[in-house]
C-alpha cells in the first residue's frame, strides 16, 4: 500500500515552459546587478561560497563567479549554487506579482484529494526546497504548501541517481514499496524503481515509446490501488 507520493514539478505537476520562458529568463535577465547588490547579504554570500568550492576556487572574485553562473545556465546545469542564487532572485518575482506558479489544472485538486486519503505528499525537484515552497506558495492555484509535508533537492543527490531516492526513503523512514514518485522523465523514474519505489511517468505530449513504467497524462488519472507489493 503506498504511504506517501513524492513529485517532480517542472513537466509534472507544472508546464515546463513555465519554467523555461518565464523562470529562467527573469533569473538571468536579473543575476549580474542583482548579486552586485547583494553579494554581501548573507544568503546571497552562503551561495557564492557554495559556489567557489563546486569551482574548486576559494578566492574566485565576482566577476569569475558571476561569469561561471552564466555559464551554469548556458549548460542547464543542476548545480547546487545556481538553484539557490535563482530561487532567492524568483522569490522577489513571486513577491511582486510578476508571475505566479503555473500548475496543470488537475494537480491542485488531486493533491488535496490524496492529503485527505492520509497519504504524505513531498517534492523532489532539481530546483532548490525554497523555489520549489515559492511555486507552490504562489501558484495560479493560490498556497498549496500546507498539501505537502516535505520537500528535497539535489542535496539528497541528482535525480538520476539511485542513491538519492535510498536517501529519500530513509529521512521519511518509510520502506520503498510504500513509495511512489511521479516524474515525466523515465531516467529519473527507472533511478527510483532500482531503489525498489513504484513509479507512474506523468506524459502530457506524447508517450514514451522507450519507457516501462505506467503512464498517465493527468494526476487523477493515477489509481492508488494499482501500485501493490
Amino acid at each position: 500500500m503506498i504511504q506517501a507520493i513524492v513529485t517532480d514539478i517542472e513537466g509534472t505537476t507544472s508546464d515546463i515552459r513555465f519554467v523555461h520562458q518565464v523562470l529562467f529568463p527573469y533569473a538571468r535577465e536579473r543575476l549580474t546587478p542583482y548579486l552586485r547588490a547583494h553579494q554581501q547579504d548573507e544568503e546571497i554570500a552562503t551561495a557564492l561560497a557554495s559556489l567557489r568550492h563546486e569551482l574548486a576556487q576559494p578566492d574566485a572574485d565576482i566577476d569569475t563567479l558571476i561569469s561561471a553562473l552564466h555559464g551554469f545556465m548556458d549548460e542547464d546545469r543542476k548545480s547546487t549554487a545556481l538553484k539557490a542564487i535563482q530561487g532567492i532572485i524568483w522569490r522577489t518575482g513571486y513577491l511582486q506579482g510578476d508571475f505566479r506558479g503555473h500548475l496543470y489544472p488537475e494537480v491542485a485538486r488531486q493533491l488535496a484529494d490524496w492529503q485527505q486519503q492520509g497519504l504524505g505528499l513531498y517534492v523532489y525537484s532539481s530546483g532548490s526546497v525554497a523555489a520549489q515552497k515559492l511555486l507552490f506558495g504562489y501558484s495560479d492555484a493560490g498556497d498549496l504548501r500546507p498539501l505537502f509535508s516535505g520537500y528535497f533537492d539535489t542535496h539528497v543527490g541528482g535525480k538520476r541517481e539511485v542513491s538519492s531516492y535510498q536517501n529519500i526513503a530513509h529521512q521519511l523512514a518509510i520502506a520503498p514499496p510504500a513509495l511512489l514518485f511521479l516524474s515525466d522523465i523515465r531516467q529519473e523514474l527507472d533511478a527510483a524503481q532500482l531503489a525498489g519505489w513504484h513509479t507512474c511517468q506523468l506524459i502530457r505530449d506524447l508517450p514514451d515509446n522507450e519507457s516501462n513504467h505506467p503512464q498517465v497524462s493527468r494526476f487523477d488519472q493515477i489509481i492508488l490501488e494499482d501500485f501493490t507489493a
